[in-house]
């Protein structure tokens, strides 16, 4: 029987998961893994090193050479790529434009849901991603599947990229990215974008920040013992 709680949020891209995810690790004081950082980084690896995502081989070298690791600072969870601090350059777009491809290689998937699942053996935690309610903790006590009206999506990450000085990329760009990403995601072969059938729905294309972590909150409270 599993002593820790896992909570599981699945859901589209640029739906507020890693927003929430945050947020409900730190009001439930438990640890919070970006799934979606650990395909990020690994892209940004790829594309710094010209890593042929067709070749097993050049793939399994790669990974060979990736260490990853999240760190807390300012309650907010960052990643680094071989001691490197790459938070701010993994969510830019030549990362987000390839980070599909090789979330869905096969081999790139066993290595990071292993990882993922050691993290969650011994502790309570927090997790996003595409699969980790379906393949990475198809046994967690709490499921979401997030998703939000594709125009509310496209406009959040384009206001998100311009907070960060990107002012290169079109709303159009964003738009057009999402849709591609969400076809990558939902039609890949190896863990795909699904819902899990026990996985809560939680649309936020109206609600606030506020009203997401109250109404996730609610959830988790009814699987947490007395």
């Amino acid at each position: 029987m599993r002593k820790n709680l896992v909570v599981a949020i699945d859901g589209y891209s640029s739906c507020g998961k890693s927003t929430l995810a945050k947020a409900l690790a730190k009001k439930l004081g438990f640890i919070y893994i970006d799934s979606g950082a650990m395909y990020r980084a690994v892209t940004l690896y790829f594309i710094r090193n010209h890593t042929d995502i067709g070749s097993d081989e050049a793939v399994k070298d790669a990974l060979q050479h990736i260490e990853l690791n999240f760190h807390a600072r300012d309650y907010q969870s960052h990643i680094t790529l071989n001691g490197e601090e790459v938070s701010e350059e993994i969510r830019q777009m030549p990362v987000s434009e390839n980070v599909s491809e090789v979330s869905a290689n096969k081999i790139v998937r066993k290595e990071m849901v292993k990882q993922q699942q050691r993290m969650g053996k011994s502790k309570n935690i927090v997790m996003d991603g595409r699969d980790i309610g379906t393949t990475v903790f198809p046994d967690a006590q709490v499921k979401f599947f997030m998703t939000a009206d594709p125009k509310i999506r496209a406009e959040r990450r384009y206001k998100e990229l311009q907070s960060k000085g990107d002012t290169e990329t079109s709303l159009e760009d964003v738009f057009e990215n999402l849709a591609h990403r969400d076809y990558a995601d939902t039609t890949r072969v190896e863990s795909p974008l699904t819902r899990a059938e026990d996985a809560v729905i939680l649309d936020n294309t109206e609600l606030t920040e506020t009203e997401q972590l109250d109404f996730a909150m609610a959830q988790v409270h009814a699987h947490m013992p007395l």
